[in-house]
């Protein structure tokens, strides 16, 4: 499951709107867990929905291990990269595992009938993601958090190569937030590569092994979490009322940087 996704020089711009990307530079590889940063408004999950092959650039190019994306087929991208967008649209009504099986799709599950190793890798994927107990529940009578976690469930049972996904933590509890993000990164170590869109610059210290920040249609600073969460880069990308400082790492990996928003005195 060894994937590399690239894009150079993407531009995207909306009907009548300014380019939310404007010749944007990124690189994903196996093993690599890329934490997406930046303010809102900045085109984070325009960028993601690119890269999925969702949103065609009107210039620039996504590649997928050297082949354009754009040249693929729906069921070819499905099998190479999965997308968590932030939430659905239209909440469908249907039990949660019909809804994750739906991710085998690209595995040719709608022209056959699901087998037991389809149904084996739902339910790993519930387990995974914490919500192997609602697989018999209806999908619209979850949570928000709930159904976040459903969704990462629905991408892994896609079984890809590469997973984009979009803000995952928003709608969780700290303890889900946590789980969500040491989940993206045990995908690392199955050589996925793995592209995570946050504004929890906290989660993507302990967990990222990169930090790309988007402003101005680019990526405006790359680097390690030391590197990047520092004043003298976040402080004209994010404004001056935020506090720095450094806690233990997990796992006993050293210091890692931290950054709360913080009024100060009024």
């Amino acid at each position: 499951m060894v994937s590399a996704l690239s894009a150079s020089g993407l531009v995207f711009a909306y009907p009548e709107g300014p380019r939310v990307l404007d010749g944007l530079d990124i690189e994903l590889c196996s093993g690599e867990l890329v934490a997406v940063l930046g303010p809102n408004g900045a085109g984070k999950s325009t960028l993601v929905r690119v890269l999925a092959g969702l949103a065609p650039p009107q210039a620039g190019r996504v590649e997928l291990d050297g082949r354009d994306l754009g040249t693929l087929s729906p069921r070819e991208r499905a099998r190479a990269v999965a997308l968590v967008p932030q939430e659905l649209a239209r909440i469908p009504q249907v039990r949660v595992d019909d809804f994750v099986l739906g991710g085998r799709y690209a595995h040719d599950v709608r022209w056959r009938r699901a087998h037991g190793n389809d149904r084996d890798v739902v339910q790993a994927a519930l387990a995974a993601c914490d919500v192997a107990d609602l697989g018999a529940r209806a999908l619209d009578q979850l949570s928000g958090g709930q159904r976040q976690r459903v969704l990462v469930a629905r991408a892994l049972a896609q079984e890809t190569g590469v997973v984009l996904v979009d803000e995952p933590t928003s709608s969780l509890d700290p303890e889900h937030q946590l789980g969500m993000f040491e989940l993206l990164a045990r995908l690392t170590c199955e050589r996925r590569a793995v592209l995570v869109v946050t504004h929890d610059l906290n989660l993507a210290s302990q967990f990222a092994t990169r930090l790309d920040v988007v402003a101005g249609g680019r990526v405006a600073v790359r680097g390690s979490a030391h590197e990047v969460l520092r004043p003298d880069v976040l402080h004209p990308i994010y404004g001056e009322r935020l506090a720095f400082g450094r806690l233990p790492g997990r796992d006993g990996r050293g210091e890692r940087p931290f950054v709360l928003p913080w009024a100060g005195p009024g």
